[in-house]
């Protein structure tokens, strides 16, 4: 059983910064590419970022050259540096293990103007 943990969301102001954590069960992190999604009020969930094993990149517009995603295979935990942060940010962020049904709880991130 996978489980895949978000932490680091809370309230920010405008142009603040957050990082966000996923850690992992398992060893999971270095063997799967692994993605950042999010899902605002009344919206879909969207793609924010995907790592792959190879640590090729890939973001949303939305977020290209604000976010970035990393991962720590030794402490099996993927991170999303959000910087310049805007209200339209505002979401549940979700980890996700790439090709498979394994998601984490989320965490929510709240940007005031």
């Amino acid at each position: 059983q996978v489980q895949l943990v978000e932490s680091g969301g809370g309230l920010v102001q405008a142009g603040g910064s957050l990082k966000l954590s996923c850690v992992a069960s398992g060893s999971i992190v270095s063997l799967n590419a692994m993605g950042w999604y999010r899902q605002a009020p009344g919206k879909q969930r969207e793609l924010v970022a995907i790592i792959s094993t190879g640590r090729n990149t890939n973001y949303a517009d939305s977020v290209k050259g604000r976010f970035t995603i990393s991962r720590d295979n030794v402490k099996n935990t993927v991170y999303l540096q959000m910087n310049s942060l805007k209200p339209e940010d505002t979401a549940v962020y979700y980890c996700h293990l790439e090709y498979s049904n394994y998601w984490g709880k989320g965490t929510l991130v709240t940007v005031s103007s």
